[in-house]
């Protein structure tokens, strides 16, 4: 069931209606919102509900284990099999064909005779998401930053909650699980959620979607077949592409969770405005990056070592940021080659007092980091893009026929420039406006809300293609 899509429309208004009258009930209500997400994760694959089921019990039962042991020990021993359990299962749905791949390879280099039968696994939709949520809430529960949770429905709640369960953003339990015991708002304000939905159908439906089916996805098919400045275009094209599908998915979730009157944290902030790596994992896919610094990065020793300590910290976080992403070499690569980026940077920041530093200080200077810094974005979504490294290899380096001609339309160029100019606006202007129009009645809001999503049905192409984010 995909957010842009009537089916959804439908479910949602039915999960409002029945929820309206339950804002002073929050057991009642809560057990609402748990049914309601099973559902909505049903309409994928109804049997993943118990795996989604099991990691909810494993996480609770967990988290009471970690407050009955006595000792630092015991605590670090529950927290760790816990942990590991999750890991386990994430492994096994989503790296098992790959590894058996590996392993059967180097079978047959020596001639071993046997393999490992591949299984063919279906990785569950957002398996690595639900994942993630329950190691924070037993780590957090360890740290102390959140108290343990008794009630299995609001753990239940906290890992299978709609908005967010398949693609993000990554709410920890320690910001969302304290909402389910405030009372929530009889009349939720309707102009930000509204507009951020109505923005995000805007990116997903019209920019997203026409930038995938008329520029990237004939490119990387068959990069052979074109020039280089319309593989250029289409990197381009691409790093537009991400960017408006997912924050468009993060934006209609938040948006959806504020009109149940709930609060979700920013997950994009202008990323191609970034003037380092370090500043494009600032502002990119925040709540993955902010995972992996508190729960990887930091354990790991964070920067507190020297400067050998802290490149090893800083390339295994983002290897395996990249291996979270996908079972394939090419993932490996995009995390390593943001891994080279962000030590380089380091390094060069060490030489910030030398004439080149103040250069790159100075506005000339950023200027030409910016341009740099969105090259090397570029180049590690063709990585992430391009189905094999073979593709990646025809992509930077091999020349077209000589009749090939530009196939690129003046409209598609048109919204790549658009969606990069989306950039440029504050991400606080939902928020503007919505103050600005504050005395509008909710009924104005309702009105918008369904002439947009016309509107916007109206413009974009025939169908919708899946958020990018739910293959992770």
């Amino acid at each position: 069931m995909l957010f842009p899509t009537l089916d959804f429309l439908l479910f949602f208004f039915v999960v409002v209606v029945l929820a309206a009258p339950l804002v002073s009930h929050h057991r009642a209500r809560n057990l609402l919102l748990v049914v309601a997400s099973y559902y909505f994760y049903a309409q994928w694959n109804w049997r993943f509900c118990f795996l989604l089921a099991g990691s909810s019990v494993l996480t609770y039962l967990g988290g009471l284990g970690v407050a009955a042991m006595p000792s630092d020990r015991g605590k670090r021993l529950t927290v760790g099999c816990t942990v590991a359990a999750h890991l386990l299962l994430l492994a096994f749905f989503k790296y098992y064909d790959f590894l058996t791949g590996g392993v059967n390879a180097a079978l047959d280099a020596l001639h071993a005779g046997t393999h490992i039968p591949l299984m063919e696994v279906i990785l569950p939709v957002g398996i690595s998401f639900f994942t993630f949520h329950g190691i924070s809430y037993l780590v957090d529960v360890y740290r102390g930053d959140v108290g343990v949770c008794r009630r299995l429905d609001d753990i239940v709640l906290c890992l299978s909650f709609f908005p967010q369960l398949v693609a993000g953003p990554i709410v920890r339990s320690s910001f969302f699980l304290p909402q389910l015991t405030q009372p929530i708002p009889r009349r939720v304000p309707l102009a930000e959620p509204v507009l951020l939905i109505l923005g995000g159908l805007f990116k997903k439906v019209v920019l997203a979607n026409y930038i995938a089916t008329d520029l990237v996805d004939p490119v990387f098919f068959d990069p052979g077949r074109y020039f280089l400045l319309d593989r250029l275009l289409a990197a381009y094209g691409y790093a537009v592409q991400i960017y408006c599908d997912f924050s468009a998915y993060t934006d209609i979730a938040i948006g959806l969770a504020a009109l149940l009157g709930y609060r979700f944290p920013l997950n994009f902030d202008q990323p191609y405005r970034a003037l380092s790596l370090q500043e494009f994992w600032r502002r990119w896919h925040i709540s993955l990056s902010s995972w992996l610094r508190d729960y990887l990065y930091k354990p790991l020793g964070g920067s507190r070592g020297g400067s050998w300590f802290t490149a090893r910290n800083l390339m295994i976080t983002m290897l395996l940021g990249g291996i979270w992403h996908g079972a394939a070499w090419k993932f490996v690569a995009w995390g390593a080659l943001h891994g080279i980026g962000l030590v380089a940077e380091r390094w060069l920041r060490r030489r910030s007092d030398s004439p080149i530093g103040r250069w790159a200080d100075s506005g000339s200077g950023k200027c030409v980091r910016l341009i740099v810094v969105f090259h090397v974005v570029c180049l590690s979504w063709v990585l992430f893009r391009a189905a094999s490294f073979e593709t990646v290899v025809v992509y930077l380096t091999e020349m077209p026929a000589s009749d090939a001609t530009l196939q690129i339309a003046p409209f598609t160029l048109g919204l790549v420039a658009l969606g990069l100019l989306l950039n440029a606006v504050p991400r606080q202007m939902a928020g503007r406006v919505a103050a600005a129009a504050g005395s509008w009645p909710n009924w104005s809001w309702a009105v918008l809300a369904g002439t947009g999503i016309a509107l916007i049905d109206a413009l974009g192409p025939d169908g919708v293609a899946p958020f990018i984010y739910f293959q992770f």
